[in-house]
């Protein structure tokens, strides 16, 4: 990995200063010496469409050429104001992207949602029309890199790519950083939950350590995957999958284990309850104010009003955030036939509550699994 001390140098050396994204474990050393050194320069964003929108107005107001990270599965949503707000033809507006590469080459065997976009990563910068470098961890390269990007983005007053395979901005090893501020841990509460709803209930597990808790519960207690949808990529779209189950089958009970982090990034989705009749869909956020899955850096989970939120969207809710194991109980007691679509905001610390194995399964034989779990005759 390259120092990250250098490297900051390097970029305040540059005029890089302000850092704004979404942390992504590829980039884990980077993230984590911003949050520490870099104060309110640097920004955590919903999304990495919202990042490019806040560096867009960092370099309006002020004519410096600002930082934008995040992982590769993220570009999706910086297309539309790369290509429309940022674009030389439009407002012209320049700033570094540095992009964590999952998926290169043959680096995620065990993870095919990142191997398409691991192949597409360099032709969706070029499709954007963006000039860009892979990095490597040699220090003299990554200044005359950065040198070379630099100038690029001032003399074209376009955006330009830093990829960064792996190694090259992340420790080998993520810390288990644990608080101790709820007392419940994830694991914990998915367990409660499982233990408190039908048998037969469908569940959508969210991106990151959601779906590897729920993964191996279901081992540990020897019961079916076949109701399990594990949402392993698409951060932030578990609620909406299970929102479309809930619709077609509304005699089935659909529970989504959403993180803070991922309800966060695309938030509008829960409007959609406002609009729609769907009481058998219940939407639990397993909320730990952090993105743990990429290194535990702070999101907004515990800075706002979950539960104050989803009841003007429309959900049913408990009257406030359940915090123990007794709360959630209760919280699913009273929820569980209430009639609407229904929303729960479970605190829980940082933390795992036991290390676990990445998960290692067939993709297409689990989905086709609970396709014909949800579609079989009763």
């Amino acid at each position: 990995m390259l120092d990250q001390t250098f490297v900051f140098e390097e970029l305040a050396a540059q005029g890089i200063r302000f850092f704004t994204g979404v942390p992504d474990s590829y980039l884990n050393g980077f993230c984590n010496y911003a949050l520490l050194n870099c104060g309110d320069r640097n920004v955590i964003a919903a999304n990495e469409g919202n990042a490019v929108g806040i560096a867009a107005g960092h370099y309006l107001a002020t004519r410096e050429i600002p930082l934008v990270y995040m992982q590769n599965s993220g570009m999706g949503n910086t297309v539309n104001p790369l290509a429309s707000l940022a674009d030389e033809a439009v407002y012209g507006v320049p700033m570094l992207l540095l992009i964590g590469w999952r998926g290169q080459g043959d680096t995620e065997p065990n993870h095919p949602q990142h191997r398409l976009q691991g192949e597409i990563t360099p032709g969706l910068l070029e499709l954007l029309h963006l000039p860009y470098s892979v990095l490597t961890d040699d220090p003299e390269d990554f200044r005359a890199v950065l040198a070379k990007a630099v100038r690029s983005c001032r003399e074209s007053r376009k955006a330009y790519g830093l990829i960064a395979p792996k190694g090259v901005m992340a420790a080998a090893e993520k810390a288990n950083n644990r608080d101790e501020i709820y007392p419940m841990s994830r694991e914990e509460a998915i367990e409660v939950i499982l233990d408190h709803m039908p048998a037969d209930t469908i569940y959508s597990a969210t991106t990151g350590r959601a779906t590897r808790e729920l993964f191996f519960l279901r081992e540990k207690r020897g019961e079916t995957k076949d109701t399990d949808f594990l949402n392993v990529g698409s951060m932030g779209h578990a609620s909406s999958v299970a929102l479309g189950i809930a619709l077609a089958r509304p005699d089935r009970r659909v529970v989504v284990l959403d993180g803070d982090s991922a309800a966060i990034m695309h938030l509008g989705a829960l409007t959609m309850i406002s609009k729609l009749s769907a009481p058998n869909f219940l939407h639990i956020v397993l909320n730990n104010g952090a993105h743990e899955s990429v290194g535990g850096q702070p999101s907004a989970g515990h800075r706002i009003d979950f539960t104050a939120i989803a009841r003007a969207c429309g959900y049913a809710t408990a009257d406030k955030a359940v915090e123990t194991k007794e709360e959630l109980i209760a919280a699913l007691k009273q929820l569980k036939d209430c009639g609407r679509a229904a929303f729960i905001d479970c605190r829980i610390h940082k933390g795992l509550s036991r290390k676990l194995p990445p998960i290692v399964f067939d993709h297409r034989e689990a989905i086709d699994a609970l396709i014909e779990n949800i579609n079989r005759e009763d």
